[in-house]
């Protein structure tokens, strides 16, 4: 009987640690999105993404703060609903606009030279963002609004957190909603059209600017609403918060195949839910599955669970 019960609350744990998962990689797929969807098109690594990511957590942080509510003091008055409208929205155009930004001056002069200087100029850009956080920000450690009031809802055996079902169920609707249009729209049929062939979407008439600018900023709204939500879920903001989201992020997007968005989403939640099991046993190696799980991948299948096996002329 007793190991009938130990062996019930181990199932219960477990459960309850599957679906803190799915929350973290549905967070993991908005930011992973951005950077499928980049290489898509470019072939290129974009690692000033993550930073876009912790920008969306301030910019979606400063409109209440603005509007009178002082997260910070001893007194944290919920923020209405309008006023998380107003943050959603900001955050989203704010980070689209640097997106855009960042593609016009950093990367498209760089558009026909070595794969090496644009990753070495990825780079630059991400810690330039990271020191321009510290300066504009501070390093100070700031608690996000009250936007939401934290409550668990049960679920069967378990009981889930309400903000990682807004999680759950923004992120669904967000890749959902960006699938079909990159599969459904004219807009989308040119941003697969570069990603196929750039020169030659050209010579049909396709505005090769227009669609890479255009990606870069549907990546960055994505990274923005993925920085909004893990701010609301874990209310604690910091100028380099990105680093580590960006690795996993792009762990996942190799892990279901960089260039697929379906495969961004399944490599977010597969490893979400693969960080949440491990540390059932162990805290401590969570973190670290990310890694391991990129090197397994680059060793049995390179191309990613989705993704497809190509040649390349070199």
């Amino acid at each position: 009987m007793q190991l009938l019960l130990e062996s019930g609350d181990f199932l219960a744990r477990l459960l309850q640690q599957c679906a803190n998962g799915v929350a973290k990689g549905s967070v993991y797929a908005l930011v992973a999105v951005g950077y499928t969807m980049v290489y898509g098109v470019l072939q290129l690594i974009n690692f000033a993404h993550s930073d876009v990511y912790m920008l969306g957590a301030y910019f979606s942080y400063y409109p209440a703060r603005w509007l009178g509510y002082m997260p910070d003091g001893a007194e944290k008055p919920k923020v209405p609903l309008y006023v998380l409208g107003l943050a959603f929205a900001f955050a989203v155009t704010a980070c689209a606009c640097t997106g855009m930004l960042i593609e016009r001056l950093a990367y498209r002069p760089l558009r026909n030279a070595s794969r090496l200087a644009a990753l070495i100029t990825a780079i630059g850009v991400s810690i330039f963002l990271q020191n321009a956080g510290q300066m504009v920000f501070t390093s100070e450690v700031k608690s996000f609004p009250r936007y939401v009031d934290q409550t668990s809802v049960p679920l069967g055996p378990i009981a889930v957190a309400n903000t990682s079902l807004i999680i759950v169920v923004v992120a669904a609707l967000m890749v959902g909603g960006l699938h079909l249009f990159v599969q459904r729209t004219r807009t989308g049929a040119a941003m697969r059209a570069c990603s196929h062939d750039m020169r030659t979407a050209r010579l049909m008439g396709v505005n090769v600017n227009a669609t890479i600018s255009l990606t870069f900023a549907i990546g960055s709204a994505m990274a923005a609403v993925g920085g909004m939500l893990i701010a609301m879920d874990q209310p604690r903001l910091t100028p380099t918060m990105g680093l580590l989201m960006g690795l996993k992020a792009f762990v996942a997007a190799v892990l279901g195949g960089i260039g697929s968005i379906p495969g961004a989403a399944l490599g977010g939640l597969l490893l979400g839910v693969a960080e949440s099991v491990v540390g059932t046993w162990n805290t401590t190696y969570a973190d670290a599955v990310a890694f391991v799980a990129l090197i397994v991948v680059l060793l049995v299948k390179p191309s990613g669970i989705l993704g497809k096996a190509g040649r390349e002329k070199v």
